[in-house]
């Protein structure tokens, strides 16, 4: 078994496509096959089958997969490691969000900090932004929710109170605020099932038995906006999610407390790892007084 055979076969596993892998490993897509045949060869395995156009690992597949993620993500480690001895100068530091708006404060402090280190960040619903973290495509994660979970380490960072918003004819624009027994009945645009904001205002509705009327759900801030900017409903949003626009008015609850929280989230085993502690390090300069630091725990706060 050679080393060239489990990262061909590692980056079809993650792909899902020869196509993908051949193009991120800068081959030809017969090179990779044939170095994933002859692992399967060699062993006498199947790792991959065709579904029509798709492919999808075997169970053998699956089982090979969680060990070459261990195994390439401890590779990067050992590179990192080596670097060490040049300081924080170079290397890659891969951020998943599922916001922008909290991630932008933590990355100017890591920038201002450590200038040469190269950051990206991936933009995403939580769902894929734990999953990317979980599989060693991020080093560290910014979340709304984390579940309880003893592989990952949930760092309470921010709270925010979420607004309702309208337009600017709206009845309500002229408030400075809003009571939980307003909404009822009114049209109400939301993000997806599962947005951590979403579910935040329906429970606080429900507390407060009130049943506004969702008339449209979309899938991105923006576009809420948007819709609420073209008079079709009220919109939530956290309050550091707003963006003033002269369309549009936002609108305090001012009996309910509903609020969304950002976590900063990275894999237990990969804590002392150079680029997450450097990471870690400029967070703690960033984090509230009033927030406890959960380093040593999973966190189960929701926003």
């Amino acid at each position: 078994m050679r080393h060239t055979q489990l990262r061909s076969f590692h980056a079809v596993a993650r792909r899902q496509s020869f196509t993908a892998a051949a193009r991120e490993l800068g081959v030809s897509q017969p090179t990779i096959t044939t170095q994933v045949k002859s692992l399967e060869q060699e062993f006498g395995v199947e790792l991959f089958v065709r579904r029509g156009r798709r492919i999808e690992l075997t169970e053998t597949g699956g089982g090979l997969l969680a060990i070459t993620r261990r195994l390439f993500a401890d590779e990067k480690e050992a590179a990192d490691f080596l670097n060490e001895t040049r300081g924080l100068r170079t290397g890659h530091l891969r951020v998943g969000a599922v916001g922008p708006y909290h991630v932008t404060d933590m990355l100017a402090a890591f920038n201002a900090r450590h200038p040469g280190l190269y950051v990206s960040v991936t933009v995403a619903n939580s769902r894929d932004t734990l999953r990317d973290l979980l599989d060693y495509r991020t080093d560290v994660a910014v979340l709304a929710h984390v579940d309880p979970d003893p592989r990952l380490v949930a760092i309470p960072y921010r709270r925010h109170r979420v607004v309702a918003f309208c337009h600017v004819d709206h009845p309500f624009a002229g408030r400075r605020g809003i009571r939980a027994r307003d909404m009822e009945g009114q049209r109400l645009i939301v993000r997806e099932a599962g947005s951590t904001t979403r579910l935040a205002f329906e429970r606080a509705m429900a507390e407060a038995g009130v049943r506004p009327q969702v008339v449209m759900e979309i899938g991105s801030r923006e576009s809420i906006r948007e819709a609420v900017a073209k008079g079709i409903g009220l919109g939530v949003v956290s309050e550091a999610e707003f963006i003033p626009d002269p369309r549009i008015r936002a609108l305090p609850v001012t009996d309910a407390e509903i609020y969304t929280y950002a976590h900063v989230v990275h894999l237990r085993e990969r804590q002392n790892a150079r680029l997450v502690r450097a990471f870690l390090d400029v967070l703690a300069g960033l984090l509230p007084v009033s927030l406890p630091s959960s380093r040593r725990r999973p966190s189960s706060s929701r926003r």
